[in-house]
């Protein structure tokens, strides 16, 4: 295993993480504790991927059946977007806590940069009769970091950072921040590679994670049949020519996966013909555009003109 370390807490947070969108609670279980056996350490989940009990309870059996120890893993989760808000990080934070079955995670982070209006009863957005969502105009990126930076004091979380901000969001936190962002994670693939992005979060000594980095080929699905959302071109990076010759003359599969990544390297010129194939934002899969009407949030991340800031009291 490889690991980045993580520049104000000093924690190594390892490389390669499992993800878990997507992974209904029957199939979780069983997925993760098998993922722990082949050497997985560092298990990405969110509020929002409703498997964190799941999760958890893989995770205390392995932890039961004496595989190994709560300290040996890396634990991500996520503030939800109907938590978005200071006065619901601790009601959240605590909830999850409670159904991973674990007193800290290892990284926090806010989900996405906009918040929606959260109906009690089912802790999910408010949708309107037209089916729009109901976006919470009050979003304050500020005050809702002051109180995660409070959790981190007092030890449910060890490291904080943002997923799916742009440059102006990171910026505004880091300005306003006593612990500052120690990671932020993006949809980052071959067709959409976020150079200047990424070049900013290494000038800031943020670790950038990577969600999609095949290309997700089954969020098409899922747009489609959870919020009838079909986008119009929808990239099949594992069938591209340039990643099937490479992966054919390393004998690996286009997706290569697990553990074995590690047993090999691509040369400059094969890296070199997977950076042409970078489409920037026309690369991007992930636009939130299946919330309808998130675009018209101040916060919505992908057309941000409004680089002036809030002041939290």
């Amino acid at each position: 295993m490889k690991y980045a370390t993580l520049s104000q807490t000093g924690d190594l947070m390892p490389t390669l993480g499992l993800g878990t969108w997507q992974a209904p609670p029957d199939v979780i279980e069983s997925t993760v504790y098998k993922a722990l056996d082949l050497g997985y350490r560092h298990i990405d989940t969110a509020f929002n991927y409703n498997n964190e009990e799941a999760i958890g309870n893989a995770i205390k059996q392995w932890i039961t059946d004496g595989k190994g120890t709560r300290r040996d893993l890396f634990i991500t989760t996520k503030l939800p977007h109907v938590g978005n808000r200071a006065s619901d990080v601790k009601k959240f934070l605590n909830l999850q806590l409670s159904r991973l079955q674990m007193d800290y995670v290892d990284l926090y982070l806010i989900h996405v940069p906009f918040g929606f209006h959260c109906n009690l009863d089912t802790l999910t957005p408010v949708v309107k009769e037209n089916g729009e969502y109901e976006l919470d105009m009050d979003t304050n990126h500020v005050s809702t970091w002051r109180v995660m930076e409070q959790c981190q004091k007092e030890g449910r979380i060890r490291n904080l950072g943002l997923s799916n901000f742009n440059e102006a969001q990171i910026s505004k936190i880091i300005k306003n921040a006593t612990l500052k962002p120690q990671v932020l994670q993006v949809e980052l693939h071959a067709y959409f590679q976020q150079l200047e992005l990424r070049k900013f979060c290494a000038e800031n000594n943020i670790v950038v994670t990577a969600y999609a980095p095949l290309g997700s080929p089954g969020a098409k699905d899922h747009f489609v049949n959870k919020y009838n959302y079909n986008p119009d071109t929808f990239p099949d990076l594992l069938g591209h020519t340039e990643v099937m010759e490479i992966a054919e003359k390393r004998n690996k599969t286009p997706a290569q996966e697990n553990s074995d990544i590690y047993d090999f390297e691509l040369t400059p010129a094969e890296l070199n013909r997977l950076k042409k194939l970078d489409k920037g934002e026309d690369g991007r899969i992930f636009n939130f555009l299946f919330w309808k009407g998130v675009e018209k949030h101040p916060e919505y991340p992908f057309n941000f003109p409004d680089t002036s800031e809030k002041t939290a009291e």
